[in-house]
């Protein structure tokens, strides 16, 4: 019977939250002190909060993605005669 291995630290989705989470988190700090000036050229929206923000919970739901369904991995087993 194989055995079978969580992919853990190198699943893909792992790495892509990740990656979106750090631009998430630098667009969330420009958001926070963004000049009003700025604010208003964008039809009075702060873009870079929403759109931090929106990649942090996009972050958030990857995760937890990964980690309620993580990807299975057979082991295959070796035996000592080979």
């Amino acid at each position: 019977m194989a055995r079978k291995k969580k992919s853990g630290a190198f699943d893909i989705r792992i790495v892509i939250a990740a990656l979106v989470g750090i631009y998430g988190l630098v667009l969330t700090i420009l958001g926070l002190v963004e000049k009003q000036a700025e604010i208003d050229k964008a039809a009075g929206i702060n873009i870079n909060l929403w759109g931090g923000l929106g990649m942090l919970l996009f972050t958030v739901l990857f995760v937890l993605w990964a980690r309620l369904r993580p990807i299975v991995v057979p082991v295959e087993e070796t035996s000592a005669g080979e």
